[in-house]
């Protein structure tokens, strides 16, 4: 009742400010990129991790890699209740308490001494706090703070996530190789503290509470009441959209997605470039390169997704991503060499490409609901990223190498641009019932 009688002192406000001047969701759109920038240091760490636990706790791979998995598959689930939780509280609140428990839990693993404490600190704490740190978060500025654009911007966004990989992971390796793996998860720590009071001050949850309308809208938006019972609302809402055949195939390609990047590559990358002979301060410089090409890539791929259609878009991306995958046995080497080079090129610029198309068919498909709807998505992502974290780690004790791990995910990507491709269109009947 109270936020209703307040909408028309504040709908009279928005014209003001918008002449000559950028428009606000610029800056929100700038402090989110920030945020997510500051929050990836996190990202950076479990692959230089891998290593060094290994030597110092004589823990096994598979041991390490199951934590990771943790990690990834936790970092997805929370997704969909966190876009709940902050059409309830807020962006603000949501995201500077899931940085805080990120650096909790980071900074707790200096103790360390057990597996099951990496699980707790590495994978449960810092693994619900990122989730809250996830795509979702993008996809819930985006939607809010903008009508037009919304493929470019997301695709920025998505590139932010990279740029933190970009300024942590050469630093984080560094710190490790000079010092040991406990300074570079205080850095982590910090480094997610430092941006809670950025996010306090500056991120505005609602176009509404300046006064203006979303970017490139043509009548004001009033902010709508606070939606309670978040966790049944992401859960009612999987339900919904569980019963339509588009959720399972995007579903389905993003779990996918999630297995070839931050399941392989991000967190097996380094370790099978050490098992080459690739000192880890090279190895972890080249994914830091990948994340130089993954800014490119992705925020290209967002002003592809707003001229072009979404499926061919994916169809492209998960079949050049799955050829690389094929080739990359034959490139590890001790030395960096010009193929190597390339193939980092390549892949960086394919890394997450996917994620504004597939904002655009959630979107498309789930209209208000489709925050959380690609929560549940991306849910799916960070699902298939844990198993291979997990396998990826139980292959390489097992077989002694990773070459079977690299074949298989390009096999996958291959069945993912398939199943880009038999999406169809919701005018086409992309409502009905599996």
């Amino acid at each position: 009742m109270t936020q209703t009688s307040q909408a028309p002192a504040v709908v009279e406000q928005p014209s003001k400010p918008n002449r000559g001047r950028v428009h606000r969701a610029w800056f929100v759109a700038a402090v989110t990129f920030v945020t997510i920038i500051g929050a990836a240091a996190f990202r950076s760490v479990p692959g230089l991790l891998i290593d060094p636990l290994h030597s110092e706790f004589d823990w096994s791979r598979g041991t390490i890699g199951a934590a990771v998995s943790v990690n990834l598959a936790l970092y997805g689930l929370t997704a969909p209740f966190a876009a709940a939780l902050m059409d309830r509280f807020g962006i603000r609140r949501v995201v500077a308490v899931a940085l805080t428990v990120i650096a909790l839990g980071s900074g707790l693993t200096v103790w360390m001494t057990a597996a099951w404490q990496l699980m707790l600190c590495w994978g449960l704490l810092v693994g619900l706090g990122s989730g809250s740190m996830a795509l979702a978060f993008a996809a819930t500025v985006t939607n809010r703070w903008f009508t037009e654009r919304r493929g470019l911007v997301s695709g920025i966004l998505t590139a932010a996530s990279a740029s933190g990989q970009l300024i942590f992971l050469p630093l984080l390796s560094w710190i490790i190789d000079r010092y040991d793996w406990r300074p570079a998860a205080v850095t982590v720590a910090l480094a997610a503290l430092a941006v809670v009071p950025f996010v306090w001050l500056l991120l505005h949850d609602h176009p509404a509470d300046v006064g203006q309308k979303p970017y490139g809208a043509t009548e004001f938006v009033p902010k709508p009441a606070p939606v309670t019972g978040a966790a049944r609302r992401a859960v009612s809402i999987l339900f919904s959209a569980a019963r339509t055949g588009p959720f399972w195939l995007l579903a389905g390609t993003f779990a996918i997605c999630g297995a070839s990047t931050n399941g392989l590559i991000q967190t097996h990358f380094v370790p099978a470039s050490h098992d080459h002979g690739m000192p880890i301060t090279a190895a972890a410089s080249l994914l830091a390169v990948i994340g130089i090409f993954d800014v490119v890539g992705t925020i290209a791929s967002g002003w592809f997704t707003d001229r072009f259609d979404a499926r061919r878009l994916l169809a492209v991306y998960y079949a050049l991503r799955g050829v690389s995958l094929l080739f990359l046995p034959l490139l590890l080497a001790p030395s960096v060499h010009p193929p190597m080079i390339f193939f980092i090129v390549f892949y960086g610029l394919d890394w997450v490409a996917t994620v504004p198309p597939t904002l655009a068919l959630c979107r498309e498909q789930y209209g208000e609901d489709s925050a959380i709807v690609f929560g549940w998505v991306l849910a799916s992502h960070q699902v298939g990223a844990a198993l291979v974290a997990f396998l990826g780690g139980v292959a390489r004790d097992t077989f002694g190498s990773y070459d079977v791990v690299w074949y298989a995910s390009g096999a996958l990507c291959a069945v993912a641009a398939l199943m880009a491709l038999v999406i169809r269109r919701r005018s086409e009947g992309l409502a009905a019932t599996v």
